[in-house]
């Protein structure tokens, strides 16, 4: 999936944008004036390249949640306590 930003909003957050292209395989298309201008994208495909002694890197560089991981760990808790047992066994416990 390609994802559209502005060529401000590229420029403002390059190096997230780098990071969500090298670990992610995301792709850009970059608008200015409104018009894409140019689209930007893995050089090759990254995401087969990595390893799982590379886990500890890409896992390090993801956004923290901040004041919000509180919340978020209960609503998490509460989507899975809402979903039906699989199967025999319930993975979810």
């Amino acid at each position: 999936m390609t994802r559209t930003i502005t060529v401000t909003d590229a420029a403002r957050n390059f190096s997230e944008l780098l990071n969500g292209i090298r670990y992610r395989g995301e792709r850009y298309t970059i608008l200015k004036g409104g018009k894409p201008v140019a689209i930007i994208g893995p050089a090759m495909d990254t995401m087969k390249q990595k390893k799982l002694a590379d886990l500890r890197g890409i896992m390090e560089t993801l956004p923290r949640l901040g004041d919000d991981s509180e919340a978020f760990a209960r609503d998490v808790a509460g989507a899975i306590k809402e979903q039906p047992p699989v199967g025999e066994e319930n993975p979810w416990e």
